[in-house]
């Protein structure tokens, strides 16, 4: 059952967010590729109405080793409501950054990032041995408020690995970008928002090349503002 509790400024039904969060003291969250696996497996899973999918999905691994990820989904999630749309994401090692809409009428995008926050920190801490918070406090939120706006921000998040210089974002395995490309099979983006506005992929490649120059300029300036 889903909890019903309401917070101070709603996030509004069908409208679009920028959701981010980072390591508590900008510690690294994800250590290993096994971390971001983790991470990246839970965003799948924790997004529907239905909960402990993520011990069935274990226990349907030991049960039938042969089966996958997709057969899975098939048996236990065909009929299920999601909570949210994941349009854009990116994991970075110490901080992430999604675009999500919320589509469940009670507090989706809430809900959601509970449970991923509580159940991968409850997976770091048991795999490192320690204890506490992992996330540096309730996850942020920015309203999205305008066509224009949610394509350069898909940009901003899908490719946030290039921005800050760690990757380029579509080799990059933990962010939405090689998927709005078509570079993977993943199926974690819902793309028809911002690829409306697009003729084919390598429009939006090109597109996005632009939007990283222009955010990493930015950053420049901000580092040279600093130190005048």
């Amino acid at each position: 059952m889903l909890v019903r509790k309401m917070r101070k400024d709603p996030l509004v039904q069908n409208e679009y967010y920028h959701i981010y969060n980072r390591g508590v003291d900008k510690r690294a969250v994800f250590l290993s590729s096994g971390d971001f696996d983790r991470f990246l497996l839970a965003m799948k899973l924790l997004n529907y109405e239905q909960e402990g999918l993520m011990h069935k999905w274990r226990d349907y691994k030991i049960t039938y080793p042969q089966k996958n990820f997709s057969d899975f989904l098939s048996l236990y999630v065909k009929n299920e409501k999601k909570l949210v749309e994941i349009v854009a994401y990116c994991l970075n090692s110490n901080h992430f950054h999604f675009i999500l809409k919320q589509v469940h009428e009670n507090n989706g995008i809430k809900i959601f990032m509970q449970r991923l926050g509580n159940s991968y920190t409850k997976y770091f801490n048991d795999k490192n041995e320690r204890t506490g918070a992992l996330f540096q406090g309730r996850f942020k939120s920015a309203r999205i408020k305008s066509a224009g706006q949610l394509s350069c921000m898909s940009i901003y998040v899908n490719c946030n690995c290039e921005i800050h210089g760690l990757a380029k974002a579509e080799n990059y395995q933990w962010c939405g970008f090689p998927e709005y490309l078509g570079k993977t099979n993943e199926k974690v983006c819902s793309k028809s928002a911002v690829m409306g506005d697009f003729r084919k992929p390598r429009d939006y490649f090109d597109y996005a090349k632009e939007i990283i120059r222009d955010f990493r300029k930015t950053k420049e300036d901000e580092k040279t503002t600093l130190l005048e």
